[in-house]
């Protein structure tokens, strides 16, 4: 008998061994958003929606896996997979390979590709990264350094090109960025400037566009990657339209509460701006609970809301 509790716990400690190297992370949340609309001839909105995102990564010396699954519908009873790749390194060479997301950013939406490849390196203080998808239009170089406390990045695209700047000066952080293209009138470009004082943290941004260009990221700034319906602040904008944020974000009482003023004007006819009021809270249960107001002041009269989001969501 003693024989068979020895077997059992040698047996439970190999498997946790095996297992260690495999971790899974996760979010859910779930909202209700109600969308109070000035004129009378549009109907107000109540909606509940639910989120859930699993992160399983595993790893094997300098190879790790990792696999991404969402349910983002409301309704959806099956989780979708969406991240799915592998990176490793060989000789000093970074490499990876699969399919991901390539992340937002306050210029451009997100875009997930399939088959992809990227390989980074580095020959002294600048960092060299490759990446395609097999087509020679999704080729791109990337060049990165650091020059006297500036980092610098240059990336060579088909037709285009990203170029971004950032530096610190006395507390003070500073940023460029731009997609250019050989396109005419299609270059946009974002600079913003963040800070903390007297206990407030606080960021200016300007996002300028073309005539034939236009803001499509979702960042802070603005939720711009979507069309969804009139009255919210998730929508597409015109092309040569500019956006203009600030923030100003502090603790209050154990809340971090954020103010957001946005303009997005420069097109006759398609000017917008709103408030935004964030009240955040983590709970005693491990959740995080999270209120936002929101008053949209739209050149479509009809468009005009007020919109109130309440969250509770969860990390693992």
């Amino acid at each position: 008998m003693k024989k068979q509790l020895l077997i059992a716990a040698v047996a439970a400690t190999m498997t946790s061994v095996a297992m260690a190297d495999i971790s899974i992370a996760g979010v859910a949340k779930v909202n209700y958003k109600t969308t109070d609309f000035d004129s009378a001839t549009v109907r107000d909105t109540n909606l509940f929606t639910n989120e859930a995102d699993i992160k399983i990564t595993g790893k094997s010396g300098e190879t790790t896996v990792v696999m991404n699954f969402a349910n983002d519908s409301t309704g959806a009873d099956s989780f979708s997979a969406e991240d799915n790749y592998v990176k490793t390194s060989i000789e000093g060479v970074s490499l990876q390979a699969g399919n991901w997301d390539n992340g937002n950013n306050a210029l451009r939406a997100s875009e997930r590709g399939t088959g992809k490849f990227e390989a980074s390196t580095s020959m002294g203080p600048v960092g060299i990264k490759y990446q395609t998808s097999g087509d020679d239009s999704d080729d791109s170089v990337t060049l990165s350094t650091e020059l006297s406390g500036v980092a610098l990045s240059y990336k060579e695209k088909h037709k285009s090109e990203e170029i971004k700047v950032s530096t610190a000066v006395s507390g003070v952080s500073i940023s460029y960025f731009a997609m250019n293209s050989d396109t005419a009138n299609s270059d946009k470009s974002v600079v913003e400037v963040s800070g903390a004082f007297g206990g407030v943290d606080i960021k200016v941004a300007q996002a300028t566009t073309d005539t034939g260009a236009r803001v499509t990221g979702d960042t802070w700034m603005g939720d711009f990657e979507s069309t969804a319906a009139a009255g919210t602040t998730a929508y597409d904008l015109e092309n040569g339209q500019d956006v203009r944020a600030i923030s100003l974000k502090t603790s209050i009482a154990g809340n971090t509460v954020e103010f957001r003023n946005v303009d997005v004007d420069d097109v006759t006819g398609s000017d917008m701006s709103y408030n935004k009021f964030i009240v955040t809270r983590p709970l005693a249960n491990g959740t995080t609970f999270e209120a936002t107001y929101t008053d949209l002041d739209d050149s479509v009269a009809t468009n005009d809301s007020a919109q109130l989001d309440l969250e509770l969501a969860v990390k693992f």
